[in-house]
This record gives C-alpha cells, sequence and structure tokens, in this order.
C-alpha cells in the first residue's frame, strides 16, 4: 500500500492503538502516538494529534486524557465491556462443560481482544481450563447454529444421540436411529446446553443433551407440536424437571426444615406457594416432574426435607429408599 493511502488510515490506527494498548492506567503519551504511527508508515506531527483525538470523540468515542502525570496522554475512558464484566465472562467460558478445552481457549483469547493488553493480563491470571470436565464434541458449536437456524425458519431436524460407554467410547443409542424432532427452545441446565423439542416419533416434548448430539442435518419439514407448545412456559418447565429428566409431573407438598427455606427458592423460585407447618418446618406445594433424579434431589437434603402428600407418592419414595437399602445387604 502506498504511503498517502496508508495516511488515510491514521485514524483508525490511532484507535487501534488506543484500543490495544492504553487505558486510565496507562495512558498513552503524543511522543509515543507520533512514534507508533511511524511504525505503520504514518507520519504525523504534533498538532494535529489534537484535531485527530476531537474528530474520535465527534464519532462518538469516549476519549480520555490525563495531563497530571509526568507522562499523560490519550486512552479510551470506556469500552464495551468493563474489566469485571469481561473476567465475569472468561469465568462462565473456563467452567462450562458444554465447551471444549481447544473451544474454550479459543474464546478466551478473542474475550482479551475486548481489553486492552494491560487489563488482559489480569484476565489470563485467572484462566484454569485444563482439569476441568469437559466435553470431547468439537462440533458442539455447529450444533448449537443449526439448531438456531432450525428454530428461526420453523423447520425440523435431524440427528443420532450417543451416550458414553464403560470403556471411554461413544456409541450411538437405540441402534443408530436417526431422530428426527421439532425444535423450540435451547436451555442451559446444571452446566450443560439443552434442546427442548416435540418428538415427531414419540408424539410429545422431549429434552435432549446438545453436545450428545451428533451429525445434525437442518430439513426441508415444518416443524410440529405446534399445540404442544401452545401455553409452553420454558421457566415452569425448567424447574420441574430435575437435571432435565423427563417424568410424570406431580403436584407435591414438600415438608422442609425452616433452614432450608434458600434451598426452596433457589430450587423452584421465589414465588413457590410456601405455608407454615409448626416451629420448626414449613410445607411448599409444587409441581415437580417425578423421576430418580428428583428423588435423588430430595434424598441429598437428608431428613431435612420429605413429601407430605400425596400419600401414592410417598409409598413410591419410601420404595426408592428401600431399594438403596437393600442394594447393601448384598
Amino acid at each position: 500500500m502506498a504511503r498517502s493511502e496508508k495516511q488515510k488510515l491514521k485514524l483508525l490506527y490511532i484507535l487501534k492503538i488506543l484500543s490495544e494498548e492504553a487505558d486510565e492506567q496507562n495512558p498513552v503519551s503524543t511522543k509515543e502516538l507520533i512514534e507508533k504511527l511511524a511504525g505503520y508508515e504514518i507520519s504525523v506531527e504534533r498538532k494535529t494529534i489534537y484535531s485527530d483525538m476531537e474528530c474520535l470523540k465527534d464519532f462518538g468515542y469516549d476519549i480520555g486524557f490525563d495531563g497530571n502525570r509526568s507522562k499523560g496522554g490519550y486512552y479510551l475512558a470506556s469500552r464495551d465491556f468493563e474489566l469485571a464484566e469481561l473476567k465475569m465472562l472468561v469465568d462462565m467460558v473456563q467452567s462450562s462443560r458444554f465447551l471444549s478445552a481447544k473451544r474454550s481457549r479459543e474464546l478466551i483469547k478473542k474475550i482479551e481482544k475486548l481489553a486492552g493488553k494491560h487489563e488482559a493480563s489480569e484476565l489470563q491470571r485467572s484462566v484454569y481450563v485444563t482439569n476441568r470436565v469437559k466435553t470431547p464434541n468439537e462440533k458442539v458449536f455447529y450444533s448449537v447454529d443449526c439448531i438456531h437456524r432450525a428454530i428461526a425458519k420453523k423447520k425440523s431436524i435431524t440427528f443420532h444421540y450417543q451416550e458414553y460407554t464403560v470403556e471411554h467410547q461413544w456409541q450411538l443409542k437405540s441402534g443408530g436411529k436417526l431422530y428426527q424432532v421439532s425444535p423450540y427452545y435451547l436451555t442451559w441446565n446444571n452446566e450443560n446446553y439443552y434442546m427442548i423439542a416435540f418428538d415427531e416419533q414419540r408424539r410429545g416434548i422431549r429434552n435432549y443433551r446438545v453436545d450428545r448430539m451428533k451429525d445434525l442435518e437442518l430439513t426441508d419439514r415444518n416443524r410440529q407440536g405446534n399445540e404442544a407448545f401452545s401455553d409452553f412456559d420454558i421457566v415452569s418447565y425448567a424447574n420441574k424437571a430435575f437435571n432435565m429428566f423427563d417424568g410424570e409431573e406431580k403436584r407435591l407438598k414438600l415438608v422442609f426444615s425452616n433452614t432450608l427455606a434458600n434451598v426452596v427458592v433457589d430450587r423452584f423460585g421465589k414465588d413457590v406457594m410456601i405455608r407454615k407447618e409448626d416451629e420448626e418446618h414449613f410445607s411448599a406445594t409444587v409441581t415437580v416432574a417425578v423421576s430418580k433424579q428428583f428423588y435423588g434431589w430430595l434424598t441429598g437434603i437428608g431428613d431435612g426435607a420429605r413429601i407430605a402428600a400425596p400419600a401414592d407418592e410417598v409409598k413410591k419414595y419410601r420404595e426408592y429408599l428401600q431399594e438403596i437399602i437393600d442394594s447393601y445387604r448384598t
């Protein structure tokens, strides 16, 4: 590129320097700007730097100037993301089981570019991806994109569903059959990404973990299940389904120790129906998809929680607990 052509890019290079190398604690002086621009084959005089900064301000950039230091200089006074927000994004990426270790590192590198080089070093110090439980499926991003397109276009998709074996190998479920479903929602639950869809073969709403889906294809077939999803509430659905496992929906009365009020609100939401039972206990009436995952959650609380009604569900839970006890008598 000719030197005169480079000159036309002066403002863009100034913005690049401010974005990548300057912040409030590390402003770039006029002299440094001139030297750095020279590295891009752009010559500039000191008196034009001021007018260049005014142009950037007029365009909407928040350019700050620190004249109190011996060095002094310019910096971006505000960015699209604050450092605290970037740290939060990094934490979410590195802790996500849905993302592979490789993909996590790639995303964190991109997040670092949203900060200056000095703030990026603070992000890097808190990055711990190795040895975390991560999905080995490198194609999850493309699966998510395919599902989003299907939802937007109201089309069905096909895929194979897989599970991990004791031999540490993936194998296809249901004899390798091709699933055909109509996606309606993507949701995050228990550190995993799930697709909520209408199963066209079983004629009902089902959940599928995205990282276990393989060979996704968008079809030309219009999606089905509009009636099933006509009054669907995804928040209510997620609260009912423990770890996104299907089960028969039941209205249960659960009794808890008073110390567990936070646990109940965290699980069922602040609008859960709570009533005082006695000085030490309260009851909550909730609708749940009864499954072994729900029983497991209840058992994990111990004697601080129990099913009080209906009687048939009390009996089923007692039988579930007895089966566990019996398994230890062998």
